[in-house]
């Protein structure tokens, strides 16, 4: 009985064993057949990067990394970068991607790309990446028309080789792109930093000498630029009084050569109206440009200036005059005189007969002097300077006035005889001079061409200088902006990423009095404030760093304000990073309590003894200026010939006299009480 049972269990076993072994057969010749099945790729042909992967690059640290490009259709692409490896498969558009997991701070690497051909990408560095957009204020360099305080010194000292500068190029497309025009990354040098916006550059000096890690700039801005344009088609279409203009530009398919014919005809059409205009204006009838009119009851103004700045408020035409006294090797010589810019329109004489004339105000005027115009002795300038609003004058710069023959010449800074015209001149009358970019304020269209073939490039967030342009909607701006924040973070797909931003600086003439700006900077900024509603926000406040040009020289503290902001709310450094913020009001009798956040170890008074900058109204809504002091963490509001006070206003004009801080030397931000509509309501 046992020894059948065994034979029994063996042959079961054997069974199984062989059944085992078929199945192992089958399966072999299965996986050899799939194997052999499997498709092979040739390596990529043709591959194609963007500007913004080149030697020097940066990549965000601790996020996954992606980089893309484009190649013909069916090939495979092999990318490496540190110990990780990735491929990829052009797709039948030309596309491929790949992506490689988060990397510390850290460098130089070299990212490689192999196809057919291989690219070398060297000296490549994780750290932290951020894009750096808005209008001209975040596009001012720190050299250039517009000169930063300290430029040469700052200029001289910015060796920082772990601060890569990225500079996209201008331009507009009424359509997603995905390229653009850059000369890719660079290290931070004397050489390299000039033409670079002086706001990112301090922004990225503070975060790098805090941080010891590198940073990477991508500028992509545009002076003079409307929040609508950075902002996506897709999200403007949901807005109505945007949706449709949106729709239209998506169909426009002109060319950009008709693009630039178009506006070339609407400039000439414009010249000629206005030379019309100042024709019929009588303007010439006094005969100021003739070389031998008595101009010595004529004032002094020195240039170069606005006549904004020098307290002369006045929107027209004002001649200026200037005699020059030259040398008797240059009389009848060709001579080149040059004025730098000038604000509006010049139409400019020399000795009585007129040289040259220009319209925009972005041009340095350069005139020839024809060779029987010039005698030995005094010779005559006369400039006919029209401002049809904002400032007016010949703002330079310096060196650029001049009167030249060779490699000589003879500086015309310094006093200027002027005179108001005594026609003056309605410029109400004058159309508004077409942009010589039209297009550039369309919805959408800078989106298109300057942040879309940007994404997904890691970046740590954004810091941002814009408003200006939006000022006389600034309602609409409120929801706008913060639509805007909203859009980019959902592009990009990294979540909330830290959106930091400039608040309106002050700027134009000082008010005598509480009174609504007719520019609305005010309501403006407000609206900015308005934005820290959303998440991870950070607002650097200006106020106190301006001037009367729109555009304040100090970026050094514009730029150390975000990089405070940037170093307490992202990279978790417990230090200060705002001043005074207005939280809520108390009134008591006939004064008001002001209750403040960011008051860190008390407010102070910068720059006298007095509070200055609050004004107070009662039901009847009219502001007066009023006396304050600081109680402890608060501030007291009042003026006697107010009984029942009802609300109060803070540093509320364009240029406002104010000097509430806190301990930290950070100002007070602009900030009103109540919520009485303003003059840009339901403007669009």
């Amino acid at each position: 009985m046992v020894e059948n049972s065994n034979e029994n269990i063996r042959n079961v076993m054997n069974r199984k064993v062989s059944h085992y072994r078929s199945m192992i057969v089958v399966l072999s010749v299965s996986l050899l057949a799939l194997i052999g099945c499997q498709k092979t790729y040739s390596p990529a042909k043709d591959i194609k990067l963007l500007p913004l992967f080149t030697d020097n690059m940066v990549l965000q640290q601790k996020q996954n990394i992606p980089i893309w490009g484009k190649a013909e259709p069916g090939g495979e692409v092999i990318v490496t970068l540190k110990e990780q490896q990735q491929k990829a498969i052009v797709d039948d558009e030309g596309n491929w991607k790949v992506g490689f997991s988060p990397i510390v701070a850290g460098g130089p690497y070299e990212l490689v790309i192999s196809g057919e051909k291989t690219h070398r990408i060297r000296n490549v560095m994780v750290g932290e990446v951020w894009l750096c957009s808005g209008q001209s204020n975040m596009d001012m360099p720190l050299a250039g028309g517009l000169k930063i305080k300290n430029y040469k010194e700052e200029i001289a000292n910015a060796n920082y080789p772990n601060i890569r500068l990225f500079k996209i190029e201008n331009s507009m497309a009424n359509r997603p792109q995905e390229n653009f025009n850059s000369e890719g990354w660079k290290k931070c040098s004397p050489e390299t930093v000039p033409g670079f916006s002086a706001t990112a550059y301090f922004f990225a000096r503070k975060l790098q000498e805090d941080l010891k890690i590198p940073i990477g700039l991508i500028e992509s801005a545009w002076g003079g630029t409307m929040v609508e344009a950075w902002t996506s088609g897709a999200t403007l279409k949901k807005i109505p009084e945007f949706a449709e203009i949106v729709k239209r530009i998506e169909a426009d398919r002109s060319t950009e050569e008709e693009k630039k014919l178009a506006v070339k005809k609407e400039l000439a059409e414009w010249s000629n109206k206005l030379d019309q205009i100042m024709k019929n204006s009588n303007t010439r009838n006094h005969g100021f440009q003739n070389a031998d009119y008595n101009t010595d009851n004529w004032k002094l103004m020195k240039l170069p200036t606005t006549w904004e700045k020098t307290g002369l408020e006045y929107d027209g035409v004002i001649w200026f005059s200037k005699d020059v006294n030259i040398q008797r090797s240059w009389k009848g010589e060709d001579l080149i005189l040059s004025l730098g810019r000038i604000n509006d329109c010049d139409y400019t004489w020399f000795n009585g007969k007129k040289v040259g004339s220009n319209t925009d105000v972005e041009v340095k005027r350069v005139y020839k002097i024809p060779a029987s115009l010039v005698k030995s002795g005094k010779n005559r300038i006369m400039i006919k300077v029209l401002d049809v609003g904002y400032s007016g004058g010949l703002y330079g710069p310096a060196e650029q006035m001049k009167l030249s023959h060779g490699d000589k010449s003879i500086s015309l800074v310094g006093n200027w005889k002027y005179k108001i015209d005594p026609t003056n001149i309605d410029v109400k009358t004058i159309p508004e001079r077409p942009s010589q970019n039209p297009k550039v304020n369309n919805p959408s269209v800078l989106y298109n061409a300057m942040i879309h073939p940007l994404i997904p490039y890691g970046i740590r967030g954004v810091i941002w200088y814009q408003g200006f342009s939006n000022a006389d909607r600034s309602y609409q701006y409120r929801d706008l902006f913060k639509t805007f924040i909203k859009d980019w973070r959902n592009l990009w797909g990294e979540g909330d990423f830290p959106f930091l931003y400039v608040q309106l600086a002050n700027l134009m003439k000082v008010e005598t009095q509480p009174s609504e700006s007719i520019w609305a900077e005010a309501e403006l900024r407000e609206a900015q404030a308005m934005a820290l509603e959303l998440p991870n926000t950070g607002m650097a406040v200006a106020i106190d760093i301006g001037e009367e040009d729109i555009h304040p020289k100090n970026k050094q503290d514009v730029g150390k304000r975000l990089a405070l902001i940037a170093l307490a709310k992202v990279y978790g450094k417990d230090i200060p990073y705002s001043g005074p913020m207005y939280k809520s009001m108390k009134v008591e009798g006939n004064k008001i309590r002001l209750q403040f956040d960011h008051v860190n170890k008390g407010l102070k008074i910068r720059g006298g003894k007095k509070l200055k900058g609050f004004a107070i109204a009662g039901n009847d809504k009219r502001f007066v200026w009023a006396k304050a002091k600081i109680d402890g963490d608060e501030v007291i509001v009042w003026n006697s010939k107010i009984k029942n006070p009802v609300a109060v206003r803070y540093a509320w004009a364009p240029n406002p006299i104010c000097n509430l801080y806190n301990s930290t030397d950070l100002p007070a931000a602009p900030f009103r009480t109540d919520d009485w509509k303003g003059i840009t309501y339901g403007k669009k």
